[in-house]
């Protein structure tokens, strides 16, 4: 069997190389299709897939204003959402890249003019007469040292005043580039040129030339970001982690293996894997099997510990450290099944809970029904069709994922750096737009 590489599905390289050569419509119907079927799955593959196919959103998509990119970055996003709805970092992406979309066009409509209103009024039009201030009253200082007014003569105003601001002083973005025809009844200065139907459209096609370039900048920046994030937060190992400390881990994800190798580097401490209970198919482990070698041969001693025994090493354990698939609004961490009996454990006996989140797995969403981020698995793994009866008796549900309660973590690690429950809320307006925190629902419905 081809290895794999740690994080990513076998199907992603497959499919980012597709997107070359096939049309944009095509590329998003397979990204649809292999998000049904699980084929891409996990929270790194899956945010990678959105930022490319949004990337090839904005770049070949037809628009004309920023409306239109953002309803067609939203009508996309929501259709990737319905395919797969447990993957939360797939909104994530879709509302970082409206952000950007909104964030660019709002330096463009801040983006002051060639000619300001004051330049207007102080720049001369003729230049054989001299350039007089507008200003009725002047002072000077008479001989006891009283300074007195006196009346200016009134300057006679030249043809062609600015009576109406919006007519000259219009902000270039792509908002207001057709208002600018017929903003104003107030007569316009006369320059060398005159504004032509031809030179607006130019414009407008530069600034939606210059909005896409901005945007596609942007997501390569995320891009960017979701590949070093396990790095980032890896640097902190050295300050969670201290000499003789024993770490419990739970079904460590690349990012806690990263982690805890990285102060493997400079520290000797004992890792304690909590894995769960041997199931009917063969190489369940391996991953785990794997990381072991890894430990061994950076000398850290590592103890594999099954769920029934759990409490029996608790009352040793100084950390623990949670890899995450989501941190929801409130806290709330979406993990691998297991993890959250592990938190309560750890917070009866009071070591403290430790969450590695990258900032794109962050999410603004704040459900109401916890149970509709469970992700339920195949049940064959703990009873077999072969039993007919109990099959045929008992519903057997085998969880994938599940919520561990904020009250039961300490500490977040993401690549910004160790933050608090109470400081999440900071870093979701940090990253998000509030008009876009139900996207998938406006977009529906304007449709």
């Amino acid at each position: 069997m081809p290895s794999v590489t740690p994080g990513y599905a076998p199907d992603l390289e497959k499919y980012l190389k597709s997107l070359k050569g096939q049309p944009l419509q095509a590329s998003t119907e397979k990204l649809i299709s292999l998000l049904k079927r699980r084929q891409i799955r996990g929270s790194e593959p899956c945010a990678v897939a959105t930022a490319h196919i949004l990337l090839q959103v904005v770049a070949k998509s037809k628009w004309q204003d920023v409306e239109g990119l953002l309803d067609n970055v939203s009508g996309t996003g929501r259709r990737l959402v319905e395919a797969q709805p447990k993957e939360l970092v797939v909104a994530n992406m879709v509302r970082r890249v409206l952000a950007l979309i909104r964030d660019e066009a709002a330096e463009d409509r801040n983006e002051p003019s060639s000619e300001t209103q004051s330049e207007a009024l102080m720049t001369p039009t003729d230049t054989n007469v001299p350039h007089q201030w507008p200003v009725s009253t002047y002072t000077k200082q008479d001989s006891a040292g009283d300074y007195i007014s006196n009346s200016a003569p009134p300057q006679p105003t030249r043809p062609g005043v600015i009576s109406s601001y919006s007519s000259v002083n219009v902000p270039k973005s792509l908002f207001n580039l057709l208002s600018a025809s017929t903003a104003g009844d107030g007569p316009l200065i006369r320059n060398s040129g005159t504004s032509t139907p031809t030179s607006r459209g130019a414009q407008a096609n530069s600034q939606v030339h210059a909005l896409r370039s901005e945007v596609i900048d942007g997501i390569e920046e995320i891009k960017d970001e979701i590949s070093q994030a396990d790095d980032l937060i890896a640097g902190s190992a050295e300050v969670q982690i201290h000499p003789g400390d024993h770490v419990l881990v739970h079904q460590p994800s690349p990012t806690v293996e990263r982690f805890i190798l990285r102060a493997a580097a400079k520290r000797r401490f004992t890792v304690l894997i909590a894995a769960e209970a041997p199931q009917r198919q063969a190489g369940e482990d391996v991953h785990t099997s794997v990381f072991r070698k890894k430990l061994a041969a950076a000398g850290i001693t590592a103890i594999t510990i099954r769920s029934a025994g759990l409490m029996a090493y608790m009352s040793r354990v100084d950390k623990v450290v949670l890899g995450a698939r989501a941190v929801v609004a409130n806290g709330g961490v979406v993990t691998d099944a297991g993890a959250a009996a592990v938190a309560r454990a750890a917070k009866e006996m009071g070591a403290g809970v430790v969450v590695l989140v990258g900032m794109y797995k962050l999410s603004p969403e704040n459900p109401f029904d916890e149970a509709s981020l469970i992700e339920w698995g195949d049940s064959s793994t703990f009873v077999s069709f072969a039993d007919g009866p109990l099959v045929r008796g008992v519903e057997v549900r085998s969880a994938v994922t599940e919520l561990v309660p904020p009250e039961l973590v300490d500490t977040y690690i993401t690549n910004l750096g160790t933050h608090s429950r109470d400081h999440l809320a900071s870093l979701i307006a940090d990253h998000y737009k509030q008009e876009d925190a139900e996207f998938h629902l406006w977009s529906s419905a304007d449709q």
